[in-house]
């Protein structure tokens, strides 16, 4: 039990802390308003994170990867994506001025959070195959309470990822130059633009799922597939 939540802990550590959309997005917000909105955009992308892992767990992912499922969940989260693209651009080429944000900021990041959670086909492909994963260690016939156990630990990381991440985001990029927050805006801006580009050729290029077993996902090094990538 004691190795199931390790692991557990350990690939969520690893899930949340490779850098993508929500990255970007918390180093967008957290450059104007600091620690807070950057908090917000990480614990909203749990909302997306604690669904698609319930759905993986459950075995539901494997029935996600279907076209006509997969398909509207990635063009949703590419046109989201190329939204942000627009929208950080936009912004960096306005007056910029680093300030404190209010409610209505905070929910805005909660919703980006999520949203990006909840829109990145990625995390289908994952948690279908980190469904059946549990063989790996050790556990060949999982119960409920195995499943709990290993849901447990993956959010336990990601809810402690959340603050250490906005904790450096506040710390490296809050207190630097308008020139540098510009810049910064400008780069998460080509960031979204590459990983809304990135969820597209997904789309169209075949679902690799049966390229290998997903038993061997723990023993194997982990690819970047989740928001946080």
């Amino acid at each position: 039990m004691l190795v199931l939540f390790i692991s557990a802990f350990l690939l969520g550590l690893i899930f949340n802390a490779a850098p993508g959309a929500v990255f970007a997005e918390t180093v967008r917000q957290g450059v104007r308003g600091g620690f807070r909105p950057a908090l917000d955009v990480q614990v909203g992308s749990l909302v997306g994170d604690a669904l698609w892992a319930v759905l993986g767990l459950l075995g539901i992912g494997l029935l996600l990867q279907i076209d006509w499922l997969r398909w509207p969940i990635g063009i949703a989260g590419a046109l989201y994506l190329l939204w942000l693209a627009r929208d950080s651009w936009k912004s960096a080429s306005e007056e910029f001025h680093v300030q404190a944000r209010g409610s209505a900021s905070r929910r805005s990041a909660l919703r980006s959070g999520a949203l990006l959670s909840l829109t990145n086909p990625q995390n289908i492909a994952y948690w279908a195959a980190m469904g059946s994963a549990l063989g790996a260690v050790g556990v060949t016939e999982p119960t409920a309470a195995d499943y709990g156990l290993f849901f447990t630990g993956f959010m336990l990381s990601s809810i402690l990822w959340c603050f250490v991440c906005a904790a450096i985001v506040d710390r490296v990029f809050r207190k630097a130059g308008m020139h540098w927050a510009r810049a910064t805006y400008r780069l998460c801006a080509i960031a979204f633009l590459v990983l809304a580009l990135g969820s597209i050729r997904d789309l169209i290029s075949p679902v690799r799922g049966d390229s290998a077993p997903a038993a061997n996902v723990l023993e194997q090094p982990l690819e970047c597939t989740g928001t946080h990538c």
